[in-house]
């Protein structure tokens, strides 16, 4: 996470902010043209990345209550310090593209020094422009719940309504002759050459076929015709 002391100095101000220190408000112009002439001070997705997991286990937009925010754990005041809030009032608000460039300039100001995971991610000022587009998505919005509209159902008709649900129009499969037979809803679908002796069989139906016939005999009205498409109980 971000190191922070009093305010917004961190461990290890740059070169730059220590100039701007040391000669006072005549001298705080000195420091802009420091750091961006160099431009050195920049670095790749792939780092800040790397940065990231060691802060955040790499979720952008984590905030746990403990004071820092986001894939890069601003603290609020850095977050500030180096312009976040131009794009959301806190990090974990704000796209990782805006992390990262916010990132970018408080590396100018403060150096690798800034995050406790420097190391882990190998950060250094190496000059890679990490090319982000800050605008290629809207940051986060807090947001008060909206309060719940009250709507009212059209008035219908008490001939229109009904308390007992519709029943479903019963599933039938059509045998050779053309007579439709009821389909069931059992586990075993049966094929063409079937019948209860060999279905009880080569399922291992306990009872035969006769227990066979009990268990399906809402759909199968004569032990010896059973139909193609029609799907059996094996169990109760």
């Amino acid at each position: 996470m971000l190191l922070n002391r009093k305010g917004n100095k961190h461990r290890r101000p740059s070169k730059a902010v220590r100039v701007a220190t040391l000669a006072g408000v005549a001298g705080a112009a000195v420091a802009v043209p420091l750091m961006g002439a160099t431009n050195a001070s920049a670095a790749s997705v792939a780092t800040w990345d790397a940065v990231a997991q060691c802060e955040s286990g790499g979720n952008w937009s984590i905030n746990t209550g403990n004071g820092y925010y986001g894939g890069l754990q601003f603290s609020q005041s850095s977050w500030a310090a180096a312009g976040g809030t131009q794009y959301a009032p806190r990090a974990d608000l704000a796209t990782k593209a805006q992390q990262i460039a916010t990132a970018e300039k408080l590396l100018d100001m403060q150096g690798p020094g800034a995050w406790s995971c420097a190391g882990a991610g190998n950060l250094t000022n190496d000059g890679v422009d990490p090319g982000v587009d800050t605008g290629s998505g809207a940051a986060k919005q807090e947001a008060a719940p909206k309060k719940a509209e009250r709507t009212e159902a059209p008035a219908t008709n008490r001939s229109d309504r009904s308390d007992a649900p519709k029943k479903s129009a019963k599933k039938t499969v059509t045998t050779p002759t053309g007579k439709k037979v009821a389909k069931g809803d059992g586990e075993y679908k049966v094929v063409a050459g079937d019948t209860l002796s060999k279905i009880a069989a080569d399922r291992h139906v306990k009872g035969g076929w006769a227990q066979l016939f009990k268990l399906n005999k809402d759909i199968v009205e004569d032990a010896d015709l059973i139909y193609p498409g029609q799907q059996l109980h094996l169990t109760k």
